[in-house]
């Protein structure tokens, strides 16, 4: 039984017992790696590299919605971020940084890129349900759909902006036991 009580917020475990590192509860985990928006298989990558961190770090039940986060995320990249003239290189590629953290209540996942510009999510319904039968294209936005539904798997989403250019977009998933206790 892991008593997650004995854990302190520095992560340091304060426990007296002769469990192997491997059998304590995580407290505070960080993983990131850089890829390339112009390569092939930037999308796959990014979320095979999440898939397989968070089985290491025992979050298996997340590993699919964390998967589909973070290919909508690297995808928006690779299809609409632009750098930003100070952060582009000449026939350099597009950087996409992703970070995965893990604290005893939550897991965030942050994608960086190198344009400035905000992320774009749909207002809501420009039209009503009656034009549903005339009109079924007026139901989806022309863009923001991928962030709507990150927005609907993740806890918070939220984005901020790098001083040297660029912005990280962030969301977190609260992480609860059955029991209800983080």
């Amino acid at each position: 039984m892991n008593d997650r009580r004995n854990i302190r917020p520095s992560g340091v475990c304060a426990m007296a017992t002769s469990r192997l590192p491997e059998q304590q509860p995580a407290a505070e985990r960080f993983r990131s790696f850089v890829l390339f928006a112009e390569s092939p298989d930037a999308v796959s990558t990014a979320r095979n590299m999440t898939g397989s961190t968070l089985t290491d770090w025992g979050l298996r039940h997340l590993v699919f919605e964390a998967k589909v986060v973070v290919s909508e995320l690297v995808g928006n990249v690779i299809n609409h971020a632009v750098p930003d003239r100070e952060l582009a290189r000449p026939g350099g590629q597009r950087r996409i940084e992703v970070s995965l953290r893990r604290w005893p209540k939550w897991l965030f996942i942050g994608v960086g890129d190198e344009d400035s510009s905000p992320p774009t999510y749909p207002a809501g319904e420009t039209f009503g349900p009656e034009w549903a039968l005339n009109l079924p294209e007026a139901l989806l936005p022309n863009n923001g759909r991928g962030l709507q539904l990150v927005h609907r798997l993740v806890d918070a989403l939220w984005w901020t902006p790098e001083k040297a250019g660029g912005k990280v977009v962030y969301c977190r998933f609260d992480l609860v036991s059955s029991e209800g206790e983080p």
